[in-house]
């Protein structure tokens, strides 16, 4: 049914609201208190037109509910001297995402931009379908993470919308909610009703489905989203209760971890591995004498610095991931890298076992809290890529979720470096009989020792595997915005000089 055609037939008695609320709250805090202790967030969105009551919803939810584990977000436009402007605009919708076991509660969210936008007709067609896709991705993502997501369009006609209005408007103790755009957008209603038209028919899916609520009656839209939330929220945890208890163990210093069900869930579609092998052809025999290597290394360096002078003029933020194989000197390469930048302007982030707080989020999530802004650099020591490498290897990840992840990582990428910032990604390659020399050197030396791991030696034993990983993760994720460089680090000047050389060639090319 169209928004234009809503017809408001729903009114519920003082009487009855009163007689259905007490046993309702009771349920919704039980129903509360059991999804405290389960393994998916409830996303609550709220969008409509003005009027129809969503603020008054949101407060209810929180006046009937226990407000400790519920989460309330609303979002102002952002100003010129924002931050969050020269991020992607999905960074701050991800950073306030719930965490499994947590209700959110969200207004003026990832809808409004486009609901407004093309009201005001600034949003053309192909803008449309862009942000029609960008919220289609930030939901399925999520979904498919476990996510319950509810979406309530709050539907008033044009009468009732300005009665409502008006009545708000006449009381004192309500006379701030209602502002100069609430009665510029009454007059465009039909644009609105158009434009929710458009937003519901192109995001209403499965995994998020809409439903329309009648907004005229303060009692029968608060109870029927309460009693709508409920019974979704009784439903996912009857379901989960059906699924086998996930197991939690896992070594305590591999670089990501989830939890696996005993039995992994199938993957949609059957997974074809990459038949290319990337590492075969690197060229591992490469190496630079020690003068060279200080030569070359200062003038890489003078290089760097000069381009990120530049990039911090022109406010470009970079992001580097470095990835490869243990002992493959990622670290040293790192630090010849900031050598050349000034403290004040990078942020390294050493990627280890995730905290608890960040296994109640998407595996995403604790990158996106780390986006760099303003020209500033941000370096990672192992990176998102720990989904489809130990995670997959270890059996961190069901297949299911190691198999989409490719995908949602090259979006992630993609919005990266639609909102200005620059994505490098190096893969430092040794062999097998480099890696060994260099294990044993660690062990034989006093200040290196702590660097091998038990673990580094179970990982070796699945070079195979984890080479497998790698050439799958190169040939599904090497994209034109964010492409790989792989490293030959058999020599570690070479290395070193290698990425530094990439770094300057994929940021001169980012400036131009």
């Amino acid at each position: 049914m169209k928004l234009a055609d809503f017809v408001h037939s729903n009114k519920l008695k003082k009487r009855e609201f009163n007689a259905r609320l007490p046993a309702l709250r009771a349920e919704l805090l039980e129903a509360q208190n059991s999804l405290r202790k389960a393994d998916f967030p409830v996303i609550l969105l709220f969008a409509g037109v003005d009027g129809a009551g969503k603020s008054e919803v949101v407060n209810l939810l929180n006046e009937w509910m226990d407000p400790r584990w519920l989460i309330n977000r609303a979002y102002g436009r952002p100003t010129d001297s924002d931050s969050e402007t020269q991020r992607p605009a999905f960074r701050k919708y991800w950073h306030d995402v719930p965490p499994r076991g947590r209700i959110g509660l969200f207004l003026s969210a990832w809808y409004s931009k486009v609901l407004l936008g093309s009201v005001a007709q600034r949003v053309q067609p192909d803008d449309f379908q862009n942000h029609v896709q960008e919220i289609r991705r930030f939901e399925r993502m999520h979904a498919n993470d476990g996510a319950l997501i509810l979406k309530f369009w709050m539907h008033l006609d044009k009468r009732h919308q300005r009665k409502q209005l008006e009545r708000l408007e006449a009381n004192p103790a309500t006379s701030w909610r209602v502002t100069h755009s609430d009665w510029a957008h009454w007059a465009m209603y039909n644009r609105f009703v158009q434009a929710g038209d458009q937003i519901i028919e192109a995001t209403d899916t499965k995994l998020a489905p809409w439903r329309v609520i009648d907004g005229a009656d303060h009692r029968y839209r608060s109870i029927t989203i309460a009693e709508h939330l409920l019974e979704a929220i009784k439903n996912r945890l009857a379901e989960s209760k059906t699924k086998s208890k996930p197991q939690t163990t896992s070594p305590q210093t591999s670089t990501t971890k989830s939890p696996v069900p005993a039995k992994p869930a199938p993957a949609k579609k059957e997974f074809k591995p990459s038949h290319v092998n990337w590492l075969s052809g690197v060229d591992l025999k490469q190496t630079l004498a020690k003068k060279d290597y200080r030569l070359r290394l200062a003038q890489s360096q003078g290089e760097l610095n000069r381009l990120f002078r530049q990039a911090k003029q022109q406010r470009v933020s970079s992001m580097l991931a470095f990835e490869g194989w243990d002992a493959a000197g990622k670290g040293g390469s790192i630090r010849r890298i900031l050598q050349a930048l000034d403290p004040r302007n990078y942020q390294v982030v050493p990627t280890a076992a995730p905290t608890a707080e960040e296994l109640a989020h998407h595996y995403l999530w604790r990158f996106w809290r780390h986006l760099p802004t303003g020209g500033d650099i941000t370096i990672f020591d192992r990176s998102w890529y720990g989904r489809v490498l130990v995670e997959r290897v270890e059996g961190f990840a069901r297949p299911d979720e190691w198999q989409r992840a490719y995908k949602e990582i090259n979006e992630f990428e993609q919005q990266l470096v639609e909102s200005g910032i620059m994505v490098c990604k190096y893969w430092l390659h040794i062999t097998k009989d480099e890696q060994l020399r260099r294990f044993e050197e660690r062990q034989t030396t006093p200040h290196k020792r702590w660097k091998l791991t038990d673990e580094d030696w179970r990982n070796r034993e699945k070079w195979d595997e984890y080479e497998s990983a790698v050439n799958d993760m190169i040939q599904l994720t090497n994209t034109p915005q964010a492409p790989w460089v792989i490293v030959p680090a058999n020599d570690k000047y070479t290395a070193r000089i290698h990425v530094l050389d990439a770094v300057c060639d994929q940021l001169r090319n980012f400036l131009m």
